[in-house]
């Protein structure tokens, strides 16, 4: 009976160990999940200039590629970039194969019903822009009927179905721009930021921008729920640091020639 006793207590502490270090576990949350594999998981398409693309050597940059180094850095760990198309990566972030996305995308009220944001750390307007001769597009109202080149599931794409035209899905903005020189789309509205540095590659493209909307800002979304709270806090300090630095302003200057973090 004593040997029984002596055996069942053992068995009680082993299974309040096991059960200790399973509560502890649990209590691990993103933020500590990151710190302990040392890197930061970050979804970037890769190919929208200038945000995230490839430079003349083949390295991976632009203003959410710096952006995300230096977020990485602030939480002590290196930054990890996975490339994928557009309509994967808020998915992927959902879904917890990224930690978080580093690709300006645009803050919403129904993505935050899904996403954790950050607070915004640009503000880009967009832009309506049709083929040189088009006469028949000057401002959203005109895109009724009409058709526009855009990546499926962007706030570009729902602007435009929402002033009635038919979306032809593309993953790039060099597909954009192909179908609308082509005449294959009649418009496309996309980040002015973007367009711009498309026409300073392609000086002689046969496109023309006819109107300017307003700013919206631009948020780095992460997974939602209590498990991400601190990610989320420590990512916002990290961006504040930066603000108050000059930091995010040197990066916008760099790759937008402009000052976008403030809404004006």
């Amino acid at each position: 009976m004593k040997n029984l006793k002596k055996i069942l207590a053992a068995v009680l502490c082993l299974v309040l160990v096991f059960g200790l270090a399973s509560c502890g576990s649990k209590e691990e949350d993103h933020l500590a999940r990151i710190k302990k594999a040392g890197k930061l998981v970050i979804a970037t398409e890769g190919n929208w200039s200038p945000w995230t693309f490839h430079d003349e050597k083949d390295q991976l940059t632009g203003m959410d590629i710096e952006l995300g180094k230096a977020l990485a850095k602030a939480l002590g760990v290196e930054a990890e970039f996975q490339e994928t198309d557009w309509d994967s990566i808020l998915a992927g972030v959902k879904a917890g194969r990224f930690d978080m996305a580093c690709n300006g995308v645009g803050y919403t009220e129904e993505r935050a019903q899904t996403y954790s944001f950050s607070t915004p750390y640009v503000y880009t307007h967009k832009v309506l822009v049709v083929g040189k001769d088009n006469e028949d597009i000057k401002t959203l109202e005109d895109l009724a009927g009409k058709t526009t080149a855009n990546s499926p599931s962007s706030t570009y794409a729902a602007i435009a179905e929402q002033y009635g035209a038919t979306v032809t899905s593309v993953s790039t903005l060099t597909e954009t721009m192909m179908l609308l020189e082509q005449g294959r789309v009649d418009a496309t509205v996309n980040a002015q930021v973007s367009v711009e540095d498309y026409l300073k590659q392609h000086p002689d493209a046969p496109i023309k921008v006819v109107q300017v909307l307003d700013g919206d800002p631009v948020a780095i979304p992460m997974p939602q729920g209590d498990d991400s709270a601190s990610l989320v806090e420590a990512v916002n300090k990290a961006l504040d640091d930066m603000r108050k630095s000059g930091e995010l302003s040197d990066l916008s200057i760099k790759y937008f020639g402009l000052d976008m973090t403030e809404n004006n």
